[in-house]
């Protein structure tokens, strides 16, 4: 199968995988178009895992149809693999080197390696680029795993649970990283725990559960979130009050002319979360 001229960078369909009999993946059907940020999202041993390594050629299959780039992962050589990008959750061990070292060993990797200097600027390690890899903070170092990704500058860049342990800040920069990245044309595939990271970052979303792909969708309109009603807060000498409406406008105005103008004591007006509405999903695939 030849290079993939269309619009999907990733097509499976029917994707199955079993380990001594359990279903770690059922029958799913996935389509990324190239050119997006999406991200999978499930609970530990919901078969992400399995179904990513499947992805990006380090497992097999037990059956389906699968399209990478236009060819199969499982019969593709190393022409495919120059073309994609991928970055584990855990780094390899160069301690001892420095981070230009690491960035031009692996450049020989690739046939035609991007720049050095301008991978290194690119994850903004420009300071640090004679610094030995083991004295990186952990968000220096996760830069470095991502420089590693796109030495190569992939299609397809694969990224596994990127921000585990970042603070906030860094989480932050990390994200615009990876923004300009889908800016610049890759396509990037995501598993996060990080809802917020999830919906911050990702054009679709995809949530799988007991090896199933529940559902996928745009954040905002993921399990019918944008038909979701929004919780109205108040309190009076009564108490505190809440309700649920489609017209929290409508709502807040009929509080404002019982409060005959004046400020609504507490008020509140929230709506569902992302992670509201992927724990609802999950709870129900689990009771289901």
């Amino acid at each position: 199968m030849g290079t993939d001229t269309g619009t999907a960078a990733i097509r499976a369909r029917g994707l199955r995988k079993a380990y001594q009999g359990v279903v770690a993946v059922d029958q799913v059907d996935l389509e990324v178009r190239r050119g997006e940020i999406f991200a999978l999202l499930g609970p530990n041993g919901a078969g992400k895992t399995t179904t990513t390594e499947i992805l990006e050629g380090y497992r097999d299959r037990d059956g389906g149809e699968l399209s990478v780039l236009g060819d199969d992962p499982q019969r593709a050589g190393a022409d495919w693999r120059q073309r994609i990008g991928i970055v584990l959750q855990q780094s390899g061990d160069f301690d001892l080197l420095s981070v230009e070292e690491v960035v031009r060993h692996f450049a020989r990797y690739y046939r035609t390696p991007r720049d050095v200097d301008e991978v290194i600027e690119a994850v903004g390690l420009t300071e640090k680029r004679r610094s030995r890899t083991g004295l990186l903070s952990g968000g220096q170092r996760r830069r470095l795993d991502v420089g590693l990704g796109i030495l190569g500058s992939p299609e397809l860049l694969f990224l596994d649970e990127p921000t585990t342990g970042f603070d906030p800040e860094v989480r932050r920069q990390f994200w615009e990283l990876v923004g300009g990245l889908r800016d610049g044309g890759t396509t990037v595939l995501l598993t996060t725990h990080y809802l917020d990271e999830a919906e911050h970052l990702a054009d679709r979303v995809g949530v799988i559960s007991r090896g199933r792909l529940v559902e996928v969708n745009t954040p905002a309109r993921l399990g019918g979130r944008q038909h979701a009603g929004a919780v109205v807060g108040w309190t009076d000498a009564a108490g505190t009050h809440t309700v649920t409406t489609a017209e929290p406008t409508r709502t807040v105005r009929e509080l404002s002319a019982r409060f005959g103008g004046a400020e609504i004591p507490e008020l509140t007006i929230t709506r569902p979360t992302l992670e509201d509405i992927y724990l609802r999903m999950i709870e129900g695939e689990h009771q289901s």
